[in-house]
């Protein structure tokens, strides 16, 4: 399912315009981002929690000349699948 798809999904199944179904998932990101970027988890019960993970800085290979190259430390998004997600699924 893509973003189009997700929307269209939500609008039919709360009974709401695809344009405000497309305000609520575009609101919902950006307050994600938002968080994340603070530093925050978001946690959403029966579904997951969106965390900021953090990824040493480490050696690497260019693949093409085979040149070692220095990868800088990043912070990523990560995500952990709650309880009942995880249930829904088996």
């Amino acid at each position: 399912m893509n973003k189009t798809e997700l929307i269209e999904s939500i609008a039919k199944s709360a009974d709401i315009s695809k344009a405000a179904a497309q305000r609520a998932v575009d609101g919902m990101f950006s307050a994600i981002r938002v968080s994340l970027k603070r530093g925050q988890m978001v946690t959403l019960v029966g579904f997951g929690t969106f965390y900021v993970g953090r990824r040493k800085a480490r050696p690497g290979r260019n693949p093409r000349t085979g040149a070692s190259i220095k990868i800088a430390a990043a912070k990523v998004p990560k995500f952990r699948a709650g309880k009942a997600l995880k249930d829904a699924l088996n």
